[in-house]
């Protein structure tokens, strides 16, 4: 089986997976460089793909790389690293999350309610990943697992980074009645409800937070 590992040089993390006869998936675009006798190829999807691509926002392509030698995966970030094993299980994954998986792992698209995914800023469609094997999430902040029991999770944010497909996903208001919520200034929120597990990535690690700072004008930064 393949082996994934976080690389960290510099302060940045790169992942490096090491395969040996063995075939693994990766987002387009997530290459860095790789060493051995590998064969990365990329396979035209379906028009059905290129139609979810589409409204996703997510590449369509997915290459696969085959063979043996050490492959790694950026460009490197100042974020966080996660590695999630899926026990014949659907997950669903928050924008840009994936960054690759073993090749038994079905990456496709989740479709949410409509009016859930508009309000939520998701989109209609996510990323979702099926099947037993491992998958290489990407998140700005350390991630906490949070298992539910009949329960519901209320967030403020888009700090959700993965959730498992069958767990109940809506968007409402924060208080009752729409005065209300505008005045508490929380607006809208993501709520899942349901038994099952949610993984959250609710605080910046310190080098993302810095960058933030720099980039944000000084303007806003000043008030």
């Amino acid at each position: 089986m393949a082996t994934f590992e976080v690389i960290e040089k510099q302060g940045l993390k790169m992942i490096k997976a090491t395969i040996a006869n063995e075939t693994i998936r990766a987002e387009s675009g997530a290459l860095h460089y790789m060493l051995g006798d590998i064969e990365m190829e990329t396979k035209l999807p379906s028009a059905k793909g290129f139609l979810k691509s589409m409204v996703t926002k997510e590449s369509v392509f997915k290459p696969t790389y085959t063979g043996t030698g050490d492959i790694y995966f950026g460009p490197p970030i100042f974020g966080e690293y996660h590695m999630l094993d899926l026990n014949n299980e659907t997950w669903v994954l928050d924008k840009g999350a994936f960054v690759c998986s073993d090749a038994s792992i079905d990456v496709g698209a989740y479709r949410n309610q409509a009016i859930a995914g508009l309000l939520a800023g998701e989109g209609f469609f996510q990323v979702q990943v099926k099947g037993t094997g491992r998958v290489v999430i990407q998140a700005q902040g350390p991630v906490e697992r949070i298992d539910l029991m009949e329960q519901t999770l209320t967030i403020d944010g888009s700090f959700a980074v993965a959730r498992q497909a069958h767990l109940d996903f809506r968007v409402r208001r924060a208080t009752k009645g729409l005065l209300r919520s505008a005045a508490s200034g929380e607006g809208l929120v993501n709520v899942i409800h349901g038994t099952g597990q949610v993984l959250l990535a609710p605080v910046p690690n310190v080098n993302v937070s810095l960058v933030e700072a720099i980039s944000r004008p000084l303007s806003a930064r000043t008030k």
